[in-house]
């Protein structure tokens, strides 16, 4: 099964970083790996989350665009809170982040995750303008540079990643950042 945007379903369709500024990190981003342009959703706040099982409300602003069929989140947090983000900043610094995946088989996908030993070190519910999508990421850095982030690919999930994709095709450089 193929997404709206051109990945297969179960496919790595996202890479993310963290940045330090999403302004600053945009155009770069956009000049380097010619991704744009670039969907802003500021102050994003899933109504629903957990950080390593317990309820968190991190304040995280985030950025994403598509190069080809595959697409780019830049992910700026502004709160000083823990978070699956903050870990890794602290770790290593910002950067790379994690792997995305998609999944129309949620339960059953997150349960492979389970079964390999990968912790769930947060999850959501994106609320009804994404179908209620389920998000988990698995903590896979024993075997990876980064995390899995495991998409619940709802209809809803499906034609706003896909409204960014079409986006992109035959984008002119211009109207760089863009609102929801």
């Amino acid at each position: 099964m193929q997404t709206s945007f051109g990945q297969p379903v179960g496919a790595i369709c996202q890479i993310a970083f963290t940045v330090p500024d999403l302004t600053s990190a945009i155009p770069v981003f956009a000049d380097r790996l010619h991704a744009g342009p670039w969907m802003l959703m500021e102050h994003f706040h899933p109504p629903t989350q957990h950080y390593r099982g317990k309820p968190t409300d991190q304040d995280v602003s985030l950025a994403v665009a598509f190069t080809g069929s595959m697409m780019v989140e830049l992910i700026e947090q502004h709160d000083p809170g823990p978070s699956v983000y903050r870990e890794t900043v602290d770790r290593q610094g910002h950067g790379f982040h994690h792997f995305a995946v998609t999944t129309t088989e949620f339960d059953t996908a997150e349960a492979a995750y389970r079964a390999t030993g990968y912790q769930a070190a947060y999850t959501a519910r994106t609320g009804p303008a994404f179908g209620d999508a389920r998000v988990t990421y698995f903590d896979s850095t024993a075997d990876l540079p980064g995390m899995i982030e495991l998409i619940e690919l709802t209809p809803e999930v499906d034609a706003f990643f896909g409204s960014i994709r079409a986006l992109s095709v035959d984008w002119d450089g211009t109207d760089l950042i863009r609102g929801p």
